[in-house]
């Protein structure tokens, strides 16, 4: 009996210890793989941008990146060797043939380089490892705090020189392409209501802790894609595009825990606890793991908002 408990024991100590190899192993042999929150100096501010590096086959890297604006795009080859990382990519929206060109260093656990733009400017950024956000426990929820009064500005901030935003008859609105808006409170996880109405063929979103954008797009009738209605901007496609017509109120109830996202439209589940890998497109920062406020984007079109509720986790 006392044989049987000791081999018992023995093996466990030999799986821990394999399992230990296994990732040391791992992390020696792809030291560059995983997730980076980046910060680029750009055009006079500090712009979000990120990327994802993971091997294929036995030397071959593929990835995603973020650039400062735009979605996710595919990186089919990255090039890693001796510390040195870079890839190329097609422009996104920019009307020209260049590329995107990414250089960079890992050091001591950290990213740094440049990145030449497709208009052949060139950018210095650094990068950092970005956090796991994993909850061990479900949360438990405080209680709903009206973010907008329905009255005037008051505990919102207005991203940009010129103000377009104003209150009229409980409603805040955008009446034409300008600056983006944040909550001047910040929240880790938590639910969120809001409504909103667009005129047709108008564009916006809210951002989730000023980093993971739900997208606003008047596209009522296509198929589901990240980059319509409903969806994690560039990452997550909505199972449903439950878009109404234009010029009338639709809404999201949204439940933020870590990674982890659900969203419904206009009363439909559309994602249901799906991780967001990185920022989207146009965020605040990528400081993912400090706690950010609701953005709403004004800069793609008019835009209205009202009932913005949210409800934070007690910690």
């Amino acid at each position: 009996m006392l044989m049987k408990k000791y081999f018992k024991l023995i093996a466990l100590v030999l799986l821990v210890v394999q399992t230990s190899l296994l990732k040391a192993n791992s992390s020696e042999e792809y030291p560059i793989e995983g997730r980076w929150d980046l910060t680029v100096n750009y055009e006079n501010r500090l712009a979000a941008s990120w990327l994802e590096v993971r091997h294929s086959g036995i030397n071959g890297y593929i990835g995603r990146f973020v650039w400062e604006g735009g979605s996710a795009r595919p990186v089919s080859k990255v090039a890693f060797k001796e510390g040195k990382v870079s890839f190329h990519i097609p422009a996104q929206w920019e009307k020209t043939d260049n590329e995107l060109i990414f250089d960079g260093i890992l050091k001591d656990g950290k990213l740094s380089g440049t990145i030449i733009n497709t208009n052949g400017k060139s950018y210095v950024f650094t990068g950092e490892r970005a956090p796991k956000l994993w909850r061990e426990k479900a949360p438990k929820w405080g209680k709903p705090i009206k973010l907008f009064n329905g009255k005037d500005l008051t505990g919102w901030e207005v991203l940009g020189k010129t103000n377009q935003w104003v209150v009229e008859n409980g409603v805040l609105k955008s009446p034409k392409s300008g600056a983006n808006i944040r909550s001047i409170k910040t929240f880790e996880d938590f639910k969120l209501h809001i409504e909103f109405k667009y005129p047709k063929e108008s564009n916006s979103g809210v951002y989730l802790r000023g980093r993971y954008e739900i997208q606003i797009e008047d596209n009522k009738g296509l198929e589901p894609m990240s980059i319509y209605l409903g969806g994690i901007y560039g990452f997550i496609d909505p199972w449903l595009n439950m878009a109404k017509d234009a010029d009338q109120w639709q809404s999201y109830d949204v439940e933020l825990v870590g990674r982890m996202v659900t969203v419904f439209a206009n009363g439909t589940m559309v994602i249901d606890k799906q991780e967001i890998p990185g920022v989207t497109g146009g965020a605040l920062d990528s400081k993912e793991g400090e706690p950010g406020p609701i953005m709403m984007q004004g800069d793609h079109g008019p835009i209205e908002f009202r009932n913005i509720i949210i409800t934070p986790a007690i910690k």
